[in-house]
């Protein structure tokens, strides 16, 4: 089984006229190779996966092999809220070659943790032989995957191998490895906490953020799993901004307003996701500006933090 670690990049799908744009997901894909990324995701909350079909769903999986070509590990968003749908999802990306499933907690009906633990083992059983990270995001689907119902599932699943923590309760992380092990891979779901979640035993980061900042993001993951904390603390300041600005207004809506004024895709999301307000969209241009992925007008983009005056990777 392929081992997740590092920046996990969750892509923006990107449309044009309504259908998935491949020549942009190819431009999305390369700039993140390039930029040292450790592994990719599609179709994780970032995709906006309640507004594509599951055909499109599969589509998206298998084109993103394809641009890939085997540089780098695909995670692939697979979870729904029908459990049906969800063993289709992971099923067919397991066909595709994709190296692991990220399946998140059933959202709307709030299922109770008995539930949760017969649906992730389900999922979990059509197909032993591939990684599944559980998505825990209680923010956007009602419930939380407690640590007990998490320790059963990896008593019991040999394939469940990790966790993506979107929540702002660090000691979760420190709770959940004291329990199931510390050999379990946690994986940082709030961009800004990367760098805390990773001092306490996560391995990695799925942030939003590395779709505009991909190297500093790949860069900061890789130098705290090196231990060269001192280093990674300069990064992890250096995008707290950008962080925050993935939330300006309704993810991806920020990223997409953004990558497409860098070219990257077009600056189209299916409803009822819509454009933002002229004042975020201000707010979006000046940070963009001060990281300098668009040009600054009579300003200089600030200087990557290096204080040891050595390239990071």
């Amino acid at each position: 089984m392929v081992e997740f670690k590092g920046s996990i990049v969750p892509l923006v799908t990107p449309f044009k006229n309504g259908a998935i744009d491949e020549a942009a997901l190819e431009r999305l894909i390369e700039r993140q190779i390039e930029a040292g990324s450790h592994a990719l995701s599609v179709g994780g909350t970032t995709g906006e996966p309640g507004a594509l079909s599951l055909e499109e769903r599969e589509y998206l999986i298998e084109r993103a092999l394809r641009f890939i070509k085997g540089r780098v590990p695909l995670l692939a968003g697979t979870g729904s809220l029908r459990l049906d749908e969800t063993l289709r999802l992971t099923q067919a990306a397991h066909r595709m070659g994709a190296q692991g499933a990220l399946v998140i907690t059933p959202y709307y009906v709030k299922p109770n943790q008995e539930g949760l633990y017969r649906f992730f083992g389900q999922v979990a059983q059509s197909v032993p032989e591939m990684p599944i990270v559980l998505y825990n995001i209680p923010g956007r689907t009602g419930v939380e995957i407690k640590v007990d119902t998490v320790a059963r599932l990896r008593r019991d699943f040999k394939n469940i191998v990790g966790l993506k923590h979107s929540s702002k309760d660090v000691e979760y992380v420190s709770e959940l490895l004291r329990r199931v092990g510390r050999d379990f891979k946690v994986y940082c779901g709030l961009e800004a906490l990367t760098f805390p979640m990773m001092c306490v035993g996560a391995v990695g980061t799925i942030a939003a953020t590395a779709n505009w900042l991909p190297k500093e993001t790949a860069q900061m993951c890789q130098l705290t799993l090196e231990g060269r904390y001192k280093e990674a603390l300069e990064l992890h300041y250096y995008g707290l901004e950008a962080n925050d600005a993935v939330f300006w207004d309704t993810n991806p809506i920020p990223l997409k307003t953004v990558l497409s004024w860098m070219g990257l895709c077009e600056k189209e999301w299916r409803e009822p996701l819509g454009p933002t307000t002229p004042e975020v969209e201000a707010r979006l241009r000046r940070m963009a500006e001060s990281y300098g992925l668009i040009p600054a007008q009579g300003s200089h983009p600030p200087v990557l933090p290096d204080p040891a005056g050595k390239q990071y990777v």
